[in-house]
């Protein structure tokens, strides 16, 4: 099947990435263009299979070795957020951006400027420049669609209904691995053991993210701005099995939920493909396989990223980009050994509560505050040591 598509994907080398490929090759979708952070060899070894024209290596430390291995083959080889913006702005049809952290949000604005509508897998773009995002988005009529198995479920579940008689939607958390934990057991986890996702299998960063649940305040940053709400539209249910992956409630009090197992190649899929549905390389889902499904209430006290987002959202302004700018930051020195898991919650919090209100109102605003949150990271740290 050839799908007449054209893409380009940032983090191809990531777990989204790897899958967003296999779809691509599956229904005949063309690659443009490809980009990794340091994974050269992996970067490599697709750009040989899927004849993408450019490559991007973000680390530049790797551009020689990556050039080496494509030798000979006429692929354009582009370094650093320059070489990540060149492929935003390709004339691929859409962009896949799943890479991880505040670097996906210029890719992002690059790719709405030059028209090109994108799949979206990195959180960090919407939480921090939200409004940016949106606003010049709506400006230049580029369609953003979600990758997010949340997101992508509240999208598919708006199809066919009317935007306008949303009266709230429902945002299912698995809890992590530490669901029913109080904060005085957290006092000594160790890397492993926050590493260690009942559900799903990501990345270090975002898998230590849904352990702290700031995955899901971040989600619920996105959900605001992805789909025009306010804060108190959206409720987060914790939802162990990972089976219902989102719900819309309409005026009715009518919910349509979206369900299966949970495996990212469905909404990866829907996100490329839409508004088309085919055959999806994954298990089906059989409801008498679980039996039960089950639905709580998030624990905000131990859980404090969650409520420092959802704090940060009602604040507005500069306080979404200053919550993950702490985190990202946190949670780097707790991969590196030099902070405690409950410190993450600590740091962000701090952060929240460090900065008078300031508006984002361009790109540099955002650079500026997500440098002031991690600098304020740093200080504490070192104060403390």
């Amino acid at each position: 099947m050839d799908m007449k598509k054209i893409i380009s994907v940032i983090g191809s080398t990531g777990s989204i990435g790897t899958q967003a490929l296999s779809v691509a090759e599956k229904y005949g979708i063309r690659v443009n263009a490809l980009a990794a952070g340091k994974n050269w060899e992996q970067l490599a070894q697709q750009c040989i299979k899927t004849g993408a024209e450019t490559v991007c290596i973000y680390n530049e430390e790797y551009v020689k070795p990556l050039k080496d291995a494509l030798f000979g083959r006429g692929v354009k080889v582009v370094s650093g957020m320059e070489g990540l913006c060149e492929i935003a702005a390709d004339s691929s049809d859409i962009l896949l951006n799943s890479v991880v952290g505040m670097i996906g949000l210029l890719p992002t604005l690059t790719a709405i400027e030059s028209g090109k509508d994108i799949a979206l897998a990195n959180k960090e773009t919407l939480v921090a420049g939200g409004n940016l995002v949106m606003k010049r988005a709506a400006e230049k009529n580029v369609r953003i669609y979600p990758v997010d198995s949340e997101h992508s479920a509240i999208f598919q579940c708006l199809q066919g209904n009317k935007r306008e008689q949303l009266k709230k939607i429902i945002l299912t958390a698995s809890g992590g691995p530490f669901f029913g934990k109080k904060l005085c057991d957290l006092e000594n986890v160790t890397i492993e053991q926050a590493l260690n996702h009942p559900n799903w299998s990501m990345g270090n960063k975002i898998t230590i993210d849904s352990s702290t649940l700031m995955n899901k305040g971040l989600e619920f940053i996105e959900a605001k701005w992805l789909f025009d709400l306010e804060p108190e539209q959206i409720e987060i249910v914790v939802h162990r099995q990972s089976v219902v992956h989102s719900a819309v409630e309409y005026g009715d009090n009518s919910v349509i939920a979206q369900m299966g197992v949970p495996d990212m190649k469905i909404p990866i899929q829907y996100a490329l493909l839409y508004p088309d549905r085919f055959e999806c390389d994954c298990k089906p889902l059989s409801l008498t396989d679980y039996g039960t499904l089950t639905f709580e209430k998030p624990d905000f006290e131990t859980f404090r990223c969650l409520t420092a987002c959802i704090e940060a959202v009602k604040r507005g302004g500069a306080y979404p980009c200053i919550v993950n700018g702490a985190n990202e930051e946190a949670v780097k020195q707790f991969l590196d050994g030099k902070i405690k898991f409950t410190e993450i919650g600590e740091l962000v919090t701090g952060a929240l509560d460090e900065f008078a209100y300031h508006d984002i109102e361009k790109y540099e605003d955002v650079t500026m505050w997500d440098k002031k949150a991690r600098d304020f990271v740093i200080s504490k740290i070192e104060q403390e040591a």
